[in-house]
């Protein structure tokens, strides 16, 4: 009985649930155990060396028949639609990420998260829904991230449980293993699209007005030090990268990340990376120790992917001493709680400096701050931009100049608001002025609404 055959009988037996499950259980086992056999066939004949040195398509190209052949002389039974996806799972095991190979070549797909080598879900819209794809156990899942970290020169093992790493493509990975993740191997992807998003798509998504837009890019080009805050998944990363596109292209940007993927599409960009430690517990390099080293290389501009730690010690300084247009992002649900999240920080990297004095540099190093949100409905929205006034008293003062305010939900689900200027004009359309850059008073007047 050929698969598909066997998938008949699975709806045949819907009347006995216990029949049914069982049914497809083996004819799951079986594919899998045929995929295993071939791909293993498949390694021992051919030259893994010589066949990776090739473009990547024609590799494909290349091995198919060999991978066809080997079917071929398989006793199981298989239709040609069977025939086809078993060639093209082999050649995902061998080449890509195996089964993960046709969510990554779904656009519509933000973020993959494997719970269990059987439970995989992915986010679409914003929203999580599961999938129908399989890995055969938590060894073919160890296999998956074991070639994922291995591209990008980390090391994943039980004394090293937890990884960030990066794909091909941009994409951030990451994976945790036993003994830290309890019911077996976790992973992680988030996803960015080969194009960057450009500032058309967010206005065409709503996620700003036309008055926003022009305001934030008023102060790139005017080099003013903006930190973009935003929960997990709110589109951090994606404005940092939409906003780096309006920095001039003969101005020299020196990136810092701990797994990279930023796109920037300026000509001259210097990418720094983090390192984690050996094996040995020796030789990392941390966020902190290229910041330092970064003020050395000559930067116009500074963009730390995201601030988490000490690191926020040396942002604020460069943002202090003359690396004016820096720009970084960080976790934070209001504007007001990413001061408090920047004083924490710099406290974890001096304990000697009092609290007045954190604000006071936060005040002077910081000129604007971006709230990015993820709605209830998978939207993002930016739904604060806040001017960082100063200092009063004890306190670092702030004036909103964009809000968008939610009125509720319509029939569909949607979040209904309007993005809604606050009628404040920013105390640093001077700094914009002398740049060469006026914005008309109506850009702080009209509100927007989202329905």
């Amino acid at each position: 009985m050929s698969i598909v055959e066997t998938l008949k009988t699975e709806q045949r037996s819907e009347e006995n649930p216990r029949l049914a499950t069982a049914t497809r259980d083996i004819s799951t086992v079986q594919y899998q155990d045929l995929k295993f056999a071939i791909h293993r066939k498949l390694l021992d004949r051919i030259n893994l060396e010589a066949v990776h040195a090739l473009p990547g398509e024609r590799v494909r190209q290349e091995i198919r028949p060999a991978i066809s052949k080997l079917v071929n002389e398989e006793k199981t039974p298989l239709s040609l639609t069977e025939k086809d996806r078993l060639i093209e799972e082999v050649l995902d095991e061998v080449f890509g990420l195996g089964p993960l190979e046709p969510l990554l070549r779904d656009k519509t797909v933000s973020d993959i998260l494997v719970t269990t080598p059987r439970l995989i879900y992915v986010e679409r819209g914003g929203r999580l829904e599961r999938t129908n794809i399989e890995f055969k156990d938590d060894a073919h899942l160890m296999r998956i991230i074991e070639r994922v970290v291995s591209r990008v020169g980390r090391r994943i093992d039980e004394s090293s449980p937890m990884v960030d790493a990066r794909l091909p493509d941009g994409s951030r990975v990451n994976a945790v293993i036993p003994p830290i993740a309890v019911d077996g191997p976790l992973l992680s992807i988030r996803r960015f699209g080969a194009d960057p998003l450009q500032p058309a798509d967010l206005l065409r998504n709503l996620s700003l007005t036309e008055g926003m837009l022009e305001l934030v890019k008023g102060c790139v080009k005017a080099r003013l030090n903006i930190i973009i805050s935003g929960g997990t998944g709110a589109g951090k990363t994606t404005f940092l990268n939409m906003l780096s596109g309006f920095i001039p292209a003969n101005e020299r940007i020196v990136t810092i990340e701990d797994a990279a993927e930023l796109q920037m599409r300026q000509t001259h960009v210097a990418r720094l990376e983090t390192r984690p430690a050996n094996i040995e517990g020796r030789g990392a390099i941390l966020q902190r120790n290229l910041l330092v080293n970064a003020l050395r290389m000559r930067p116009d501009r500074i963009i730390v992917g995201e601030v988490r730690s000490e690191e926020a010690l040396d942002m604020l300084q460069a943002m202090n001493t003359g690396h004016d247009g820096s720009l970084t992002t960080i976790h934070a649900n209001t504007p007001r709680d990413a001061i408090s999240r920047l004083e924490v920080m710099v406290g974890m990297a001096s304990s000697n400096l009092s609290v007045r004095s954190i604000r006071q540099q936060v005040a002077s190093a910081v000129d604007l701050f971006i709230q990015c949100s993820r709605l209830s409905d998978g939207s993002r929205k930016v739904t604060f931009i806040t001017e960082c006034v100063g200092m009063e008293g004890d306190l670092v003062t702030t004036q909103d100049i964009f809000l968008f305010e939610r009125n509720g939900l319509s029939p569909q689900g949607k979040v209904m608001g309007r993005f809604r200027p606050t009628g404040v004009r920013p105390k640093f359309s001077e700094k914009l002025k002398a740049a060469g850059i006026d914005l008309p008073p109506h850009l702080f007047q009209s509100a927007v609404e989202v329905r």
